[in-house]
């Protein structure tokens, strides 16, 4: 068994996951998101972040080729990975190990660390790298079927990269593929410079983005929807959990809000 890096491969021995696998696909993805190979941590997130519905909605198949983009510390991979794995391909764009922010290089080797260490569920993911403009070869191109990104463009917007990593999924997504998107959302109207400060970004900014790299605008849903965010907090969308960089101050009033309001958009790249 192998996790396979582009220009790296790391042979790792490892078992089949011991579980059968599970003909419907909805049945498959509601028993790994509750996994024995999942923290509870990480599983008491479901409340939240509703993966089921959310993969669901955005189309996810047995069989599919999947770019997963900047996936973090895994909270998503530790379900697309094992649901694709025998059956289908999946890609991390992690971050580059060159990138120039501080915690980039170390969030990727955590990431890399956290796969050897489970080759049984982790062992045929394949890693690539992303840092427009400089990495930014993420799959080959035109062969995903579905890109997926996790709060993360308010990342892009900060940084001034926005346009550039759409571009990037554009060129990685097969005509006829998906891009699905889960983003914090600001209200409609916000400025430039609350979105590039707060970490919630207006759903029609999220659309201009998409668009203007190509993809059409599908749909949305409002399964990952959070009336009770006022998003008007002092640190922002950190102020919330997971997060809650405001420590204890106000801290069982902010758990009691819980994650964030967010967006759940569906994009498409024409058919040539």
């Amino acid at each position: 068994m192998q996790i396979r890096y582009l220009g790296l491969t790391a042979a790792i021995a490892g078992m089949s996951l011991s579980s059968p696998l599970l003909a419907d696909d909805t049945e498959k993805l509601e028993s790994l998101i509750a996994a024995d190979h999942r923290s509870e941590a990480n599983i008491a997130r479901n409340e939240y972040r509703h993966p089921v519905e959310t993969l669901e909605f955005l189309g996810l198949e047995s069989g599919m080729t999947v770019v997963e983009i900047l996936p973090g510390g895994g909270w998503y991979t530790e379900i697309l990975a094992p649901f694709l794995k025998s059956n289908g391909q999946y890609y991390a764009a992690h971050f580059s190990p060159n990138g120039t922010l501080s915690y980039q290089p170390p969030a990727l080797m955590r990431f890399q660390d956290k796969l050897a260490e489970n080759p049984e569920v982790y062992g045929e993911t394949t890693i690539t790298h992303l840092n427009p403009p400089y990495a930014t070869y993420i799959a080959p191109p035109g062969s995903a079927d579905l890109a997926l990104t996790f709060r993360n463009v308010h990342n892009w917007i900060m940084a001034g990269t926005q346009h550039e990593h759409f571009e990037t999924f554009y060129k990685a997504v097969k005509p006829g593929g998906v891009l699905g998107v889960v983003e914090h959302r600001a209200p409609e109207g916000s400025s430039m410079e609350f979105m590039s400060t707060s970490g919630y970004v207006t759903q029609d900014y999220v659309i201009e983005l998409a668009e203007a790299a190509g993809f059409e605008f599908v749909d949305s849903a409002e399964i990952n929807a959070n009336p009770s965010d006022t998003k008007d907090y002092a640190r922002g969308v950190w102020t919330l959990p997971p997060t809650l960089q405001l420590g204890d101050q106000d801290r069982e009033d902010y758990l009691a809000i819980g994650e964030s309001d967010r967006m759940t958009l569906k994009f498409r790249k024409p058919e040539m």
